[in-house]
């Protein structure tokens, strides 16, 4: 089965970098999960919005920029917040980056603040 994004996700990749969008078109082609773009570019207003509930510990977001989005699984209409479902996807963005020869950085392997949603653009390489 192959999936495709809906209106919503295809507006949430306006803005976002043409290589992690590449990625998650990719992704979504390879997986057996639904998933969709829950958030893509992002204002400074909301990055402080954020950051005061203790939903992110930036105000340097690669979301700023264009360079990272969130996603969730799609399932049955619902989005799902399970840690299981996004350690299932995560392995199919990285085999889809390295398909298409682009580096990505999951937030899942983050020690200090896993974010299982978060995909970016690695700042070495894209500033």
């Amino acid at each position: 089965m192959s999936f495709q994004f809906g209106k919503r996700s295809i507006k949430r990749l306006e803005g976002v970098h043409p290589d992690l969008v590449k990625v998650c078109h990719r992704a979504l082609e390879m997986s057996p999960i639904d998933f969709s773009i829950i958030e893509g570019m992002r204002t400074l207003k909301r990055q402080k919005a954020l950051l005061a509930k203790g939903a992110s510990t930036t105000l340097r977001s690669r979301h700023l920029t264009g360079h990272a989005i969130d996603m969730a699984p799609y399932i049955d209409g619902t989005i799902r917040w399970d840690w299981p479902l996004y350690h299932q996807i995560a392995p199919l963005f990285k085999n889809a980056a390295d398909e298409l020869g682009i580096n990505v950085e999951w937030g899942g392997d983050w020690q200090s603040f896993p974010d299982g949603p978060h995909w970016q653009l690695p700042w070495k390489e894209y500033s």
